[in-house]
């Protein structure tokens, strides 16, 4: 089984390999402008078949962390065009992952000290957002409770959301992906145990659940076509207090059906049974889990590729696109430490292991400064793991 490394069609976009760079923040723009070394940093790992950036900020308001390149101003746009130039001068792809973190942010990231704003008003237990401490120093800081948004606001966002697509457009990206999971503004919006509205946004009923979703979704489309948009989407995820809930198959096999109708070149599923809590802890949640949901959205969606992140490696990977149930197969942290990951994955040579405390934030080290398996092996003798 060897498709994992055939090309594939992504909705007019070719692509060299089934292998995707999943969304990893980073946090090395200090200025939130991607730079020559967010430039090289992707450039080095344009062998994977798609990349899809860090999550880029479509507004201040949507912000989160310190130091995340943003898509919302002239000077953010001419950054990514470096990064998007480079990339393509070395035969990659790439999508810009598109972002409002809600509640998951901090007055001191925010503009005038405000208060994030939330399809909800509350706070996310145990959350951390990548602010400023009591002393002005970048760290890890809880977020307060939100401010609600106005039925009126909502769509403001949504206009956000369209126009950072047409600016990544305008910035050289092959398409864009909505980031629609980890616990972000459109679970807030989609979570009926977190979403405490009570007009056409609440999460009563499943219309009014999905109905921001697919305005942005619609928004992004009517702004620079379905087939330059993604969706990255997390159910039975539990990240930020995002609760599971008994609607929860229900919700994104809809979700599913409506995304299919409307041609999207991807849908970007996260698998987070690894890490999160397990699929039934909550009494009257679905049992099915998220495998058995995983193909009910492959089904509903016979034209749109689905991408699957978590836990992957090349053999789960293999079998999954043999079985028709994924099309492309996205790694995460490995490709931290392997710039030349889709090589060491094909050639079953030993992947490097990464150094967790350079994960965020910093300058080279830990970034760009990975050797690739043939240089490493003369240069860093045991640095490496086992192949994944």
């Amino acid at each position: 089984m060897n498709r994992l490394f055939e090309s594939f069609d992504l909705s007019g976009t070719s692509l060299r390999n089934r292998i995707v760079m999943a969304p990893l923040t980073r946090s090395r723009a200090p200025a939130d402008v991607a730079d020559e070394r967010v430039a090289l940093y992707y450039a080095q790992r344009a062998t994977a078949g798609l990349i899809v950036t860090e999550g880029t900020p479509i507004s201040r308001e949507g912000q989160g962390y310190l130091f995340n390149p943003g898509i919302f101003t002239a000077e953010q746009i001419a950054g990514w065009r470096l990064t998007t130039d480079s990339v393509h001068a070395v035969g990659g792809r790439i999508f810009a992952q598109i972002w409002h973190v809600g509640r998951v942010s901090h007055p001191s990231i925010q503009e005038d000290g405000q208060v994030p704003v939330s399809a909800s008003s509350k706070k996310a237990e145990g959350a951390k957002a990548f602010g400023y401490d009591e002393l002005g120093v970048p760290n890890l800081v809880d977020p307060p409770a939100p401010r609600q948004l106005a039925t009126a606001e909502v769509e403001r966002i949504v206009g956000q959301f369209a126009h950072a697509a047409a600016n990544a457009v305008e910035a050289g990206f092959d398409g864009v992906e909505i980031h629609g999971a980890n616990g972000y503004l459109f679970e807030q919006f989609m979570n009926p145990l977190v979403n405490d509205r009570d007009d056409r946004y609440s999460a009563r009923n499943l219309a009014n659940r999905l109905r921001f979703t697919l305005e942005v979704v619609d928004a992004v489309i009517a702004r620079i076509g379905a087939h330059r948009v993604g969706i990255r989407i997390s159910p039975y995820g539990q990240l930020f207090d995002m609760p599971l809930y008994p609607e929860i198959d229900e919700t994104y096999s809809a979700l599913a059906q409506a995304l299919g109708t409307r041609g999207i070149a991807y849908v970007h599923l996260m698998d987070q049974s690894g890490f999160a809590v397990g699929d039934t802890t909550m009494e009257g949640a679905p049992k099915s889990g998220f495998g058995g949901l995983l193909r009910t959205i492959k089904g509903h969606l016979p034209d749109t590729a689905v991408i699957l992140a978590g836990g992957m490696t090349r053999e789960r990977a293999e079998q999954m696109i043999a079985e028709g149930v994924i099309d492309l197969s996205a790694f995460g942290t490995s490709f931290i430490s392997n710039p030349d990951l889709v090589a060491r994955l094909q050639n079953a040579w030993p992947l490097a292991t990464p150094d967790h405390t350079t994960f965020y934030g910093g300058g080279a080290k830990g970034y760009i400064d990975y050797a690739p398996y043939q240089a490493a092996r003369t240069t860093a003798p045991g640095r490496c793991a086992p192949a994944q």
